[in-house]
């Protein structure tokens, strides 16, 4: 009767799995057949099409009124050039947190949270109304330029990625670099040469959260980049809805198709930090 009772249960769990795993699958081998698809439109579109042709990636790469190609390559410049300069700022501010005791310390980490809590669109006028005065003084950081982008993600990185990455901070232990100041290193070489090559892991997560966010984030883009070889990829598949939608629903697919492969190498590259990562950083805060 155990041995029943066990087998069921684990059958059901079994079947939970796997209507998830169909669920979440679902969507991605549709958006891969209609790709194939030389049809182009919706039109009894299946998961299994009937016929199967590389038209419609041919097209992500020579059609003049619509560069996709270049939208990806600037989706992949800012999304690296974003990511990396977060992971520095976020590790020094995070590594002060952590180490360093001073007044305001605990309101810091509260003001830079809260920051994050209001969503992008609620302040995209004010954004666009400051890059735009910006832009009056400095022209490479102002409205319709990629500098000027990266600047805006850069200043709403700080919350999160402060948090997870001293929660991760505070699990290493202190001794490593008094011995290290003992030895008569600084407290940055301290943090160089001890700190953050034991913090690998939680620099890859945030390294990859990172750029899965400035990769695919729309609102700021769409309101601070204006021409169409500026755009990037979210913004430049939008320009698909417009009209005829289901005349170029294949190449849309093998857009997003083709968008997606960065996010995976990246993923598939970091995989080996993500875990401990994440894991560690939650132990203590």
């Amino acid at each position: 009767m155990y041995r029943k009772h066990s087998f069921f249960r684990a059958l059901w769990r079994h079947v939970t799995l796997l209507l998830f795993v169909v669920f979440a699958l679902f969507p991605i081998l549709w958006v891969i057949s209609a790709s194939f698809n030389p049809a182009n439109t919706l039109v009894g579109q299946s998961l299994v099409p009937r016929s199967i042709s590389l038209d419609n990636y041919r097209q992500v790469f020579t059609s003049e009124q619509y560069p996709i190609a270049l939208w990806i390559k600037n989706s992949i410049l800012i999304g690296l050039v974003t990511s990396a300069l977060v992971v520095v700022m976020t590790s020094l501010a995070a590594y002060a947190f952590s180490r360093f005791r001073f007044r305001g310390r605990r309101e810091g980490l509260f003001a830079s949270l809260m920051v994050q809590v209001f969503p992008q669109m609620l302040a995209a006028v004010s954004i666009y109304l400051l890059v735009l005065s910006v832009g009056k003084i400095m022209p490479a950081l102002g409205i319709n330029t990629h500098a000027g982008l990266i600047m805006v993600y850069l200043g709403g990185a700080m919350g999160v990625n402060a948090w997870l990455m001293k929660g991760y901070f505070d699990t290493i232990p202190t001794s490593l670099e008094e011995s290290a100041m003992i030895d008569g290193a600084s407290p940055f070489q301290a943090y160089y040469m001890i700190i953050l090559p034991l913090a690998r892991p939680i620099l890859a997560v945030i390294f990859l959260l990172q750029f899965i966010g400035t990769y695919s984030e729309f609102i700021l883009a769409s309101v601070l980049i204006s021409s169409s070889e500026k755009y990037t990829l979210a913004v430049g598949l939008q320009l698909f809805i417009h009209d005829q939608y289901a005349s170029r629903w294949g190449v849309f697919s093998a857009a997003s198709v083709l968008g997606a492969l960065p996010i995976v190498l990246l993923f598939m590259f970091l995989q080996k930090y993500l875990v401990s990562g994440l894991t560690s950083g939650a132990v203590k805060g």
